[in-house]
């Protein structure tokens, strides 16, 4: 059996978080133990309210989920919530799992879900980080291209990026994926003129279930956004 951990807030509007990773997940045959970090209040258009989770709940969820075999194939981190949970699940989670972390700063409706200093340890133990366009810039700190911003990323001990082109411009969306061992990758779609929240959980829990199958970074990441890119179709 193939399943991946998934690490996030839930969603009473059922477009984000835990709600849209186990839909993906399904999609592609993966099963998918949740954590529950945080209980969110939400239509499609607001974030009403958040309930956190205590730190050492959230910690004892994933040891819980890791209890019985098999090993997950890999795990996916989205909401945190806070640097507690972020240190809590950094002790709580095994060495040498591979981490797709989707950075979430606000939520689609525009509500502040985390700190950008509060990843903590997470931001290194990850195989991949994914922000977007607007997270890459609050992460580095750094104004001006894309590549310069992973570059500083990279520097502080980040293994890859990649870089989500969704609210870019043009006619294609590119994301670009940055590692130490070359330069970077583009995957890139046709852009579409429809607009869904929960595309970043979709597109790094598809990225951990390809990780979870065997795949390499790349492929994974080229698989993932051919997966996100077909459901933004339907």
């Amino acid at each position: 059996m193939t399943w991946i951990l998934a690490i996030g807030g839930t969603d009473s509007s059922g477009g984000a978080g835990l709600s849209r990773d186990t839909a993906m997940a399904a999609a592609l045959g993966v099963s998918v133990r949740p954590v529950v970090t945080a209980v969110t209040v939400q239509t499609n258009e607001a974030v009403l309210a958040v309930h956190p989770c205590p730190a050492q709940s959230v910690a004892d969820q994933a040891r819980a989920a890791l209890a019985t075999p098999p090993r997950p194939g890999a795990a996916k981190i989205g909401m945190l919530g806070s640097a507690a949970v972020a240190e809590a699940l950094g002790a709580a989670l095994p060495a040498g799992l591979p981490i797709v972390l989707d950075p979430v700063l606000k939520a689609s409706s525009g509500g502040t879900l985390m700190a950008a200093d509060g990843f903590g340890v997470l931001l290194c133990r990850a195989a991949l980080v994914t922000p977007n366009l607007a997270e890459l810039e609050v992460f580095s700190g750094l104004p001006g291209s894309p590549e310069a911003q992973a570059a500083a990323l990279l520097a502080q001990g980040v293994q890859a990026v990649l870089v989500k082109g969704g609210h870019g411009t043009g006619a294609e969306s590119t994301d670009l994926l940055f590692t130490a061992d070359g330069p970077p990758l583009a995957f890139a779609a046709p852009r579409l003129a429809v607009s869904k929240r929960g595309t970043g959980c979709s597109l790094a829990t598809a990225i951990a279930c390809h990780l979870a199958k065997g795949s390499s970074l790349q492929a994974a990441c080229r698989n993932g956004k051919e997966d996100v890119y077909r459901w933004l179709r339907r």
